[in-house]
């Protein structure tokens, strides 16, 4: 593994425990409550936090005219579909499930890389790659036994991941002039008005006063998803190499897996205890160090 700066270490701890955390939170704040009002919501009240982020560390605001629709289409990859399908998906299915799903990202990431920029994927990558099929195949098979969830929430889950994992490939590839930050803020402004349209169209007659729990879960995520993950993840992403970025994930799964058991009791069947033990080896297997030859 590349060494990390303490600064890099101390968020990556902290956005591991703040992702994997939200998962039963998530699922508590849209248990009564229209899902895209629910991060429409999140986003507004979060975009003023990031904001004052940039104005305290003095980060410039501006994003050159010719790099917009760049900065578009980052925006789409990395925020636009993730946050609209893996919202719906944890409605449909268990916290802990759609962590799964949703943080099978970085296989994902192992597959476009290598179809896609020419990455070479050595075959213990593609171990990994097989592990976390099988991992999923045992999701699909039990939500096709209709015991719990419904088989779409899987596939969003599994768009939103393959989705945000072409997004970091582009963001590591961004030669935009401006710093993470700034990009950061600029497609969750983006994404705030396109998960505000898909409240509007869909869930507008369903529009109330959200309940206590759903209040917290909302200020929950402005402050500490959007106004702190968001931005973290995309300065990791952009300032490590792709085994050191994607490190983070390897235990989120596992946390929203135990901490939605224990705080919503939601029943572990076998195969969840298998789905998360072949994510663990999948995600092991492309994220730890090479032996030197």
């Amino acid at each position: 593994m590349p060494s990390m700066t303490p600064l890099q270490l101390t968020l990556l701890a902290a956005l591991t425990l703040v992702w994997g955390l939200n998962w039963p939170i998530m699922k508590l704040g849209i248990a009564d409550y229209p899902p895209l009002t629910f991060r429409a919501l999140s986003m507004w009240l979060g975009l003023p936090v990031l904001g004052l982020a940039l104005v305290v560390l003095k980060v410039p605001f501006r994003v050159a005219r010719a790099h917009w629709r760049e900065l578009f289409w980052l925006a789409a990859a990395n925020m636009f579909f993730w946050h609209a399908c893996i919202i719906l998906a944890v409605g449909q299915l268990t916290s802990g499930r759609a962590a799964i799903l949703g943080y099978t990202m970085p296989i994902f990431s192992a597959l476009i890389g290598a179809w896609l920029f020419r990455d070479r994927l050595s075959p213990r990558g593609w171990l990994g790659v097989g592990a976390a099929t099988l991992g999923v195949l045992l999701l699909l098979w039990h939500e096709f036994t209709g015991m719990s969830g419904k088989p779409l929430g899987v596939l969003l889950a599994l768009v939103a991941a393959s989705t945000w994992a072409l997004g970091t490939h582009l963001l590591r590839r961004t030669k935009i002039p401006a710093q993470t930050l700034t990009l950061s803020f600029w497609m969750t402004v983006q994404a705030t008005l396109v998960m505000t349209l898909l409240a509007v169209l869909f869930e507008q007659p369903r529009w109330r006063m959200p309940p206590p729990a759903t209040s917290w879960a909302i200020a929950f995520n402005a402050v500490l998803i959007f106004g702190f993950a968001h931005a973290t993840w995309f300065f990791l992403a952009r300032s490590l190499p792709p085994v050191a970025s994607t490190l983070s994930v390897m235990l989120i799964p596992v946390l929203g897996v135990f901490s939605g058991a224990l705080w919503l009791g939601e029943f572990l069947h076998w195969q969840d205890w298998a789905a998360v033990a072949l994510m663990l080896v999948a995600l092991g297997s492309v994220l730890a160090p090479h032996r030197a030859r």
